[in-house]
């Protein structure tokens, strides 16, 4: 879908031809038109010659046949058959306005994972959710949980026998393994997109700085992703759920404000989703890992610099204790470079509280390395 004008009609689309051209190119023109022609009606009579002699032949027997297409299980068709009844839409409203989005059964319970920013109305602004089923039902639902971090929620609906699906194992997943999508993209429900994975571990922000701003190491894919998708399931090729659909690239105005899906969608890997889930599930919250450092967003160096505004570097707090300071440039988090202050967030948060993680960072041009333990962000 693109934002782009639609051709004024008066503007044709192919080479104007003019008067002179015309002439100068007439016999050609018609000579080659002809020649088309002829051919086609030549196929034509051919086609129906035949048809006549058969047809006058006593000798010749018409049969009529009917094809079945066989459909394996391990297909996308089979997959998508198998997936589509755990999948479910989304709708928030307030009022006359309202968003929609996706989500999927956790369990039996009615227990239904999405994104955060698509419930967020229902938590920030008394919106009501409603949920509707593959089968067409609809249901009230109520919010259990959500983290803004992780861009992640769950929401329940009064069932006892949901099709839960499959949860998979994102940390084994390839890039080149093939995937499929499944969700409401502007409200389509059940639509479903097939792709491969494209890039794991892509550092991925929304929010745009807002407190609702959330960080994801994600699962990059060219599977079409749209506005409606996010919270639907990401699917491998046995049907299991290895990411949660939150997010898509666009061009911008640079490039004509195309705003849907141009090949680079975004995943939440679902090891993480599932840790969130199951906190938001027993809790109805959940917290995620911190160095106890704050950064400098408005450095454009290489690396995240610890900000050297009062405060930045928590008293007691695990940076403080492996001996980084305000001004430092941290360039390696557990091997993976880091570029940006959102990178190093993203890198942060892809491990669990209590994981004891190795830091590179710089200081007046010598690099150092220390390691230090996450906790949990209050």
């Amino acid at each position: 879908m693109s934002s782009q004008p639609d051709t004024p009609w008066w503007i044709s689309e192919y080479p104007v031809v003019t008067a002179k051209d015309v002439k100068r190119r007439n016999t050609r023109t018609v000579s080659f038109g002809i020649a088309i022609v002829m051919s086609l009606v030549a196929g034509v009579v051919g086609s129906i010659a035949g048809r006549t002699s058969a047809t006058l032949d006593s000798r010749t027997n018409l049969v009529s046949t009917s094809s079945v297409i066989e459909r394996k299980p391990d297909s996308i068709a089979g997959i998508a058959a198998r997936v589509s009844p755990s999948v479910v839409s989304i709708e928030v409203r307030k009022g006359n306005s309202g968003g929609t989005g996706s989500g999927f059964f956790l369990g039996s319970n009615g227990n239904i994972l999405t994104n955060n920013h698509v419930i967020s109305a229902a938590a920030t602004g008394n919106a009501t959710i409603t949920v509707m089923l593959a089968n067409g039902k609809s249901y009230k639902a109520e919010l259990i949980g959500r983290d803004v971090a992780y861009d992640l929620a769950v929401i329940k609906i009064g069932v006892t026998d949901a099709p839960a699906l499959q949860l998979g194992d994102s940390d084994k997943v390839e890039v080149g393994d093939g995937v499929i999508a499944i969700g409401s993209p502007l409200g389509l429900t059940g639509t479903v997109t097939s792709g491969i994975i494209s890039a794991k571990n892509r550092p991925v922000t929304s929010g745009a700085g807002t407190r609702e701003s959330s960080f994801i190491n994600a699962l990059q894919t060219d599977a079409a992703i749209n506005p409606g998708n996010s919270g639907g399931p990401l699917v491998d090729l046995s049907g299991a759920v290895i990411g949660i659909n939150s997010a898509i690239a666009t061009t911008g105005s640079l490039f004509g404000s195309q705003s849907g899906s141009i090949g680079l969608g975004f995943a939440i890997p679902i090891n993480q989703a599932r840790k969130t889930a199951d906190q938001l599930i027993k809790f109805g919250s959940s917290t995620y890992p911190i160095m106890g450092v704050s950064l400098d967003t408005r450095y454009t160096g290489a690396g995240a610099k610890v900000s050297t505004e009062p405060g930045a570097v928590t008293e007691g707090g695990p940076s403080e204790r492996a001996g980084i300071k305000p001004g430092d440039v941290i360039v390696e988090i557990e091997g993976t470079a880091i570029g940006s202050a959102d990178e190093a967030i993203v890198a942060v948060r892809s491990h669990s509280v209590g994981k004891e993680i190795k830091v590179k960072y710089k200081r007046d041009g010598k690099i150092s390395e220390v390691s230090l333990i996450l906790i949990a962000a209050k």
